[in-house]
């Protein structure tokens, strides 16, 4: 070896200066001058490590409330913005969309991959997820149960543990289990199936009231899930002109991102619940 590397010191003078410096450096380093160059917003440099589940509660109660509406345009915007990492918002690895519960308990769901919202417009995601979500189309039941159950379950099998998880829900929050009343509702939701997906997993739900969601926050039993609420009140001033500036491109919605931020992103202290 030490024969091998005093031939190379000798021969240095004939040797192309960038050819000479790749034979020095260590194996495990490269050599840029024969790497291709990649563009910052190539796909492979522009994918995040976030996973995201979106469930959307399409029983009558939430349905047919004031806010079902605006929280599907607050969606496409904010799945715009997570798909396209602007504003400071995470980029998503992986993305499934889907409604909560069913037309009977235990019902799995169509989970909608990245591949249906990615390279759209904010108003072409709007259109898909009303696509998804009819109006006029209702799920009897309000099954969180079984669309955690789904979760850990697809998961899984796409190979996704251990990356951060964020399962952001659209819904009055209210349970809907058989035979169970009052704040039992919420000692019975089992997020168990969720515990050990990740270190870091966050379940939002998005347009509660406010005793709804702090019945989400205390009384959820839980080891390892961060539970984040956010009142129906709060949430429909995303639109607000002061926040969302009509007429201002996307990518320069600022006060829109930090709204985002501070009010649904919110990074949450684990809180364990027996």
């Amino acid at each position: 070896m030490n024969e091998v590397f005093s031939h190379l010191l000798k021969t240095k003078k004939r040797l192309a200066p960038a050819l000479f410096f790749c034979l020095m450096i260590p194996l495990n380093t490269g050599c840029d001058l024969f790497k291709s160059k990649e563009s910052p917003d190539s796909p492979r440099k522009r994918k995040g490590r976030l996973v995201m589940f979106v469930g959307a509660d399409i029983s009558g109660s939430f349905l047919k409330s004031r806010h079902f509406s605006d929280s599907l345009k607050f969606l496409a915007q904010y799945l715009y913005a997570h798909l396209n990492g602007q504003g400071g918002i995470k980029l998503v690895h992986s993305l499934f969309v889907g409604s909560i519960g069913g037309i009977r308990s235990d019902e799995p769901k169509t989970f909608y991959p990245i591949h249906a919202f990615q390279n759209k417009s904010v108003e072409e995601i709007h259109k898909k997820l009303r696509e998804i979500f009819p109006k006029n189309k209702k799920n009897p039941y309000t099954d969180f149960n079984a669309f955690f159950n789904q979760i850990a379950e697809f998961t899984k099998s796409k190979n996704l543990i251990l990356r951060p998880i964020s399962v952001v829900m659209l819904s009055d929050g209210i349970p809907d289990i058989r035979g169970v009343k009052g704040d039992e509702l919420y000692r019975n939701l089992k997020l168990k199936p969720l515990e050990n997906l990740s270190r870091n997993i966050t379940l939002r739900v998005l347009y509660t009231s406010s005793a709804v969601g702090m019945k989400w926050r205390t009384l959820v039993p839980r080891q390892r899930v961060r539970i984040w609420t956010q009142d129906a009140n709060v949430m429909k001033d995303w639109n607000d002109p002061g926040i969302f500036q009509k007429g201002k491109p996307f990518d320069e919605q600022e006060r829109f991102f930090e709204w985002i931020r501070d009010n649904v992103d919110f990074p949450v202290r684990v809180r364990r619940v027996q």
